[in-house]
């Protein structure tokens, strides 16, 4: 059994985690509320902007439109957005987008050419040391993750896109659904897809066009892309921090129950060494009488 100088000094170590890791739920926390309020106020410009692509695309297939980030292709060439996190102690927030990209490159997309795309520290350290080719890594977007960098970000996809580098660019990021649930999701982010269903004439919002659909959606299409790409990149940053405040409050009451009994286990040794000088007391006053 431990001596009392061993348990103080576990004791005092744990201590000095446990406020470390409450400090850290509690930057986490105020972080995560920063991040829910970028995506309330970015969701109804993204709901918008998709409700105005469906109705056009009601009258409008995508497919037939002359626009280059619409185009389908045979999928040859492969890019993986790979949005993770800079820093760790996320639970398994990275583990579980490193294990979906080598899920999709083992089965979905097995005889393609993958490329990645690093938005995050941990997600790139891990898959480069794998292999992987890792064609451009953006983990400063994380630090300021505004609109305008990220729509030059999604420019760039779209460059490459049209260049037909890339025939294909699939986003895997983690949704974030609440600070205790993050759900790993793999989107399509090009060609743009036309997932909109049919609907009938009566359903469509009385808009007036001008000059035409066509045009319009051209002009859109952009616009929604990089929209796309802002909300993954956002939901992210949210899942992020409520991934690492639920890690940091777990290690908070593990390392409060650890203290708990390490405090029991030294006032059990304390009691036992008083125990044993009362009896030394007691058996060396009986040796002189």
């Amino acid at each position: 059994m431990a001596n009392l100088k061993e348990l103080r000094n576990r004791i005092s170590s744990v201590s000095s985690t446990m406020q470390i890791t409450s400090a850290m739920k509690m930057v986490s926390a105020a972080k995560l509320s920063k991040a829910q309020d970028v995506i309330t106020k970015m969701r109804p410009y993204a709901e918008k902007l998709s409700d105005l692509l469906r109705d056009l695309n009601n009258n409008t297939d995508l497919s037939h439109l002359e626009n280059p980030y619409t185009k389908v292709r045979k999928v040859e060439n492969v890019l993986f957005v790979v949005i993770s996190s800079n820093k760790g102690l996320a639970g398994a927030f990275n583990t579980n987008i490193v294990k979906k990209v080598k899920s999709l490159a083992t089965s979905e997309y097995k005889d393609k050419n993958i490329a990645l795309s690093a938005i995050g520290k941990k997600a790139h350290e891990v898959l480069e040391n794998k292999s992987y080719i890792i064609d451009g890594a953006h983990n400063d977007l994380l630090n300021t993750p505004t609109y305008e960098h990220v729509a030059e970000l999604a420019a760039e996809y779209m460059r490459d896109y049209k260049l037909e580098t890339y025939d294909k660019v699939v986003l895997i990021y983690n949704h974030f659904v609440n600070a205790g649930t993050q759900v790993v999701k793999a989107e399509q982010l090009l060609p743009l897809e036309n997932t909109t269903k049919k609907e009938s004439t009566d359903n469509l919002s009385d808009y007036i066009y001008e000059p035409d659909q066509k045009e319009i959606i051209n002009d859109l299409v952009p616009k929604a892309l990089k929209m796309h790409l802002y909300k993954a990149i956002s939901d992210s940053v949210a899942a992020e921090h409520g991934a690492r405040m639920t890690a940091m409050h777990k290690a908070t009451d593990n390392a409060t129950e650890l203290r708990d009994d390490l405090k029991l286990s030294y006032n059990k040794v304390r009691q036992a060494a008083i125990t044993n000088e009362i009896l030394e007391i007691v058996a060396g006053a009986d040796a002189l009488n």
